[in-house]
């Protein structure tokens, strides 16, 4: 168990859904087409006069309780004590795809041309300098926060379930949704 467990906050009520952040996640990771870390998602419905729309921004949740990492027969992917944050060491990963079947967020992608599975780690390369992830410094509307978990929950105590994301209860994500009134469950 980490001392600190570091998270993401998303406010679904600005987010215009234009994906730079995205968009910068797979820049910065250098990922081929249709290979995403983070994933923005369109949700539309009602009717005349009243049609909606709102957008989820979805990288890996860095749960508490990560399936990945219990299915992981190698222990490559693993949950780092010093901020929680689940990362896959690559040199250890056999490519077996046990950890993109076991997340219930789609969070690891298997790389096909490497030969094994990546994922959002929180851009623990800039986080570990104390910046922001990429995806972070990215959002136009600057609807991503990223620090830690605890931190973001007394900042932002509006937080709430929203539809789209599977039962938080299997897994405890870190991550806090504002939620437009469609979204929430």
């Amino acid at each position: 168990m980490s001392q600190v467990q570091k998270g993401f906050y998303f406010d679904m009520t600005v987010c215009i859904g234009c994906k730079t952040c995205q968009i910068a996640c797979k820049d910065k990771n250098d990922n081929h087409v249709g290979v995403n870390f983070r994933t923005v998602h369109t949700f539309e419905g009602g009717k005349f006069p009243r049609p909606w729309i709102y957008f989820l921004s979805v990288g890996c949740n860095h749960c508490e309780n990560p399936r990945c990492v219990q299915n992981c027969p190698t222990g490559a992917c693993h949950k780092r004590d010093e901020d929680g944050l689940v990362v896959i060491d690559q040199d250890v990963c056999i490519g077996c795809r046990y950890c993109t079947w076991s997340c219930p967020y789609g969070a690891p992608q298997y790389l096909e041309e490497k030969g094994y599975t990546g994922k959002c780690d929180g851009c623990v390369d800039l986080t570990g300098k104390g910046q922001n992830p990429a995806c972070v410094d990215a959002c136009l509307m600057r609807v991503l926060e990223f620090g830690p978990i605890d931190e973001l929950k007394k900042k932002h105590p509006d937080a709430e379930e929203v539809a789209g994301m599977p039962d938080s209860s299997l897994t405890h994500p870190n991550i806090l949704i504002k939620a437009k009134p469609e979204a929430r469950k």
